[in-house]
């Protein structure tokens, strides 16, 4: 019997950061955070999330916060 199973990556969801200023630039309103889960699949079907990554990209400078750098009121919103 032959078993197909592992990790995949989900669906990247994007939503923009309002009110968020970027540290590099200084400017308002450009920052977006990006999430990512992984999956644990079973003969390509989804079973249950691993893991889901998150960071913030600013659309002016492209410079880009891991989720530990990102200040925490930002986190929550």
């Amino acid at each position: 019997m032959i078993l197909f199973f592992g990790t995949r990556p989900g669906k990247m969801e994007q939503r923009k950061l309002v009110g968020a200023t970027c540290s590099y630039c200084k400017q308002t309103n450009t920052l977006n955070l990006i999430e990512q889960a992984n999956f644990f699949h079973l003969f390509w079907i989804k079973l249950f999330k691993i893991h889901t990554n998150r960071f913030a990209e600013c659309s002016h400078c492209k410079k880009a916060y891991l989720e530990k750098e990102l200040p925490s009121e930002i986190i929550r919103t």
